[in-house]
């Protein structure tokens, strides 16, 4: 195996420039960091391959005149695809190439937002499958005796002659099913329904409206809708039970006086749970709330878990589990007075979309 061979087989991208801060190398790692092939970037100002950095000329130039290396775990780039990475960089000033005049610059560096990422999406899926491994062992215990109080409540009522006292079985019969469909919400089906093409924005619109009549005109709902945001294969009732239960939790974090802002957005080339995705649609759900606790920020897709005095904590563990169901994920963002959701829906053909559900 070659010298190029080696460094191309690299995850960590190389990139050397000379002093004039021109790029004279850049490795397979590096073409994909930056967006760009070798063709584009090598001969060019290093500057030219992103629009903005925190990682400065003058610090690189420092390197040559020190002869000193330089790190930086957070260095932030904007690349002209308007996608902002952050990335661990080593820089060191060596003579690299026998043809070099003067010593080089080698630039390492490791993207680390998309360690962060990886590693937020694993501990999402071990939420999730603690949640289902809990729910699962609740499910048993919870519908064999609400089976046998909804059998009972069926036998007293065919004893019972008067109307008024059959409404008290028929609301234990009634309630009974409701925890049951409950439990099998919180499961997920069995098997999904048929996706259709889905309009987003009608799902949200439906959204505010049920806020719109629950708390008047206290609640203000902004919308800032992506009119080009393409249709979407999914389960229309699931995705709207998503919004609503994350809108709901919003509004009644702020009693219902407040602000919250429905806005949706394409993003490109996204990878979710080491899958990548041409495109994916982004709702972000945010509300200018108390925000939530540090404390909970860690298991608030667990069931059961609710900063809310007399709330279930079980609306964001659903929400967790149909958007996962979508092949999807959910991320979130929280201090007083702002507090976000974003809910990442990849698009799939209705082919992918049954092989992953």
């Amino acid at each position: 195996m070659s010298d190029i061979d080696m460094l191309n087989s690299l995850t960590t991208a190389v990139v050397v420039v000379d002093s004039r801060l021109h790029i004279r190398y850049v490795n397979a790692a590096a073409e994909l960091l930056l967006d760009h092939s070798a063709r584009r970037l090598v001969g060019e100002p290093l500057a030219s391959s992103y629009i903005s950095s925190s990682l400065t000329p003058e610090q690189l130039q420092s390197c040559f005149a020190n002869q000193q290396a330089v790190m930086n775990n957070e260095a932030e780039f904007v690349l002209h695809s308007g996608q902002k990475v952050t990335v661990e960089v080593v820089v060191q000033c060596l003579t690299i190439t026998k043809q070099a005049d003067t010593p080089e610059l080698l630039l390492e560096l490791k993207q680390v937002d998309l360690q962060r990422q990886i590693s937020r999406e694993n501990s999402q899926r071990q939420q999730l499958y603690a949640t289902q491994s809990l729910l699962r062992g609740m499910a048993h215990e919870i519908k064999n005796p609400l089976g046998g109080l909804r059998g009972a409540a069926q036998l007293l009522a065919r004893q019972l002659t008067e109307p008024q006292l059959q409404e008290y079985t028929d609301l234990i019969i009634a309630q009974s099913d409701r925890l049951r469909n409950l439990i099998d919400r919180l499961l997920g089906p069995a098997q999904l329904d048929q996706p259709q093409l889905i309009n987003l924005h009608q799902l949200l619109e439906r959204v505010a409206q049920t806020l719109s009549y629950e708390y008047s005109e206290k609640l203000v709902i902004d919308r800032d809708y992506d009119p080009s945001l393409p249709n979407i294969n999914g389960i229309s009732d699931l995705l709207e039970q998503v919004f609503l239960n994350i809108a709901q939790n919003a509004a009644q974090a702020m009693s219902g006086v407040g602000a919250i802002s429905l806005k949706t957005r394409v993003e490109h080339q996204l990878t979710l749970f080491g899958q990548r995705y041409r495109r994916c649609a982004v709702v972000a759900i945010t509300d200018s709330g108390p925000g939530i606790s540090p404390e909970l920020q860690g298991q608030i897709f667990y069931p059961m878990v609710s900063g809310r005095i007399g709330g279930s904590g079980l609306g964001l563990s659903l929400a967790h589990s149909l958007v996962h169901q979508h092949g999807g994920k959910i991320e979130f963002s929280s201090e007083p007075g702002n507090t976000s959701f974003l809910i990442y829906l990849p698009y799939r053909t209705g082919e992918e979309y049954n092989s992953d559900a």
